[in-house]
């Protein structure tokens, strides 16, 4: 596990192993973070992007119009879409989760039985079975100021999301996060075992997200 406190695109120039990127970016609504300036023109966000993931195996968490918008700067459609949806009191209450240049394999993951007190699945617990595929829809809560798991990041990820992910890719890829911030990712990735490269910006968030992958 390697974490940078340094520009995303200084360190991903320097990689050379197999990795696939993963990461929830700042989505150029003109956020309030404390150092990232998250208002560059259109033109040059989509920019940004592009110079980030350009052809490498990427899962990138935005808004479905923003998605959108990507793949027609990458030129290419996602080779898997996943709906993250949950409660909020804002207008958009869904992501979409986009896998470029990367196919994930649904059946290494699982998802508790929507019914367990039915027979059948009594009997599938009784067996051991771990629980039903995960499938394309995650009902998944956001991270909010009375979640357990809330830092004091301003935009969180839930670790759920971020499991389900890690879970479904190709095990021989180095998952790369080029804005770490709370290091949800990270952690995500030290509790299954994978090889992670944190990258972050502020000095701050840095911090944080070392010292919360450290303690998990």
């Amino acid at each position: 596990m390697r974490l940078y406190n340094s520009c995303c695109l200084d360190i991903l120039s320097s990689l050379t192993e197999e990795v696939v990127i993963v990461t929830d970016p700042p989505f150029n609504v003109n956020y309030h973070y404390n150092q990232y300036k998250d208002n560059m023109s259109e033109e040059n966000y989509y920019n940004f992007l592009h110079k980030i993931l350009k052809g490498r195996p990427s899962v990138v968490i935005h808004y479905a119009e923003q998605l959108h918008k990507l793949s027609i700067k990458l030129q290419q459609a996602p080779n898997k879409v996943v709906s993250w949806v949950y409660n909020s009191n804002t207008p958009k209450q869904h992501r979409q989760v986009g896998f470029y240049n990367v196919v994930p394999d649904f059946t290494n993951a699982y998802q508790p039985y929507k019914n367990p007190n039915d027979k059948r699945i009594k009997k599938l617990i009784e067996q051991g079975k771990k629980g039903a595929r995960l499938y394309d829809w995650w009902n998944v809560n956001q991270v909010k100021n009375v979640s357990k798991e809330k830092t004091n990041h301003p935009c969180q990820m839930p670790l759920q999301v971020m499991e389900n992910i890690i879970n479904i890719l190709p095990k021989h890829l180095t998952v790369v996060d080029p804005f770490m911030g709370s290091g949800t990712t990270g952690v995500a990735c030290k509790k299954l075992n994978r090889k992670f490269i944190g990258i972050e910006l502020n000095q701050d968030y840095f911090q944080l997200a070392k010292q919360r992958i450290e303690e998990n």
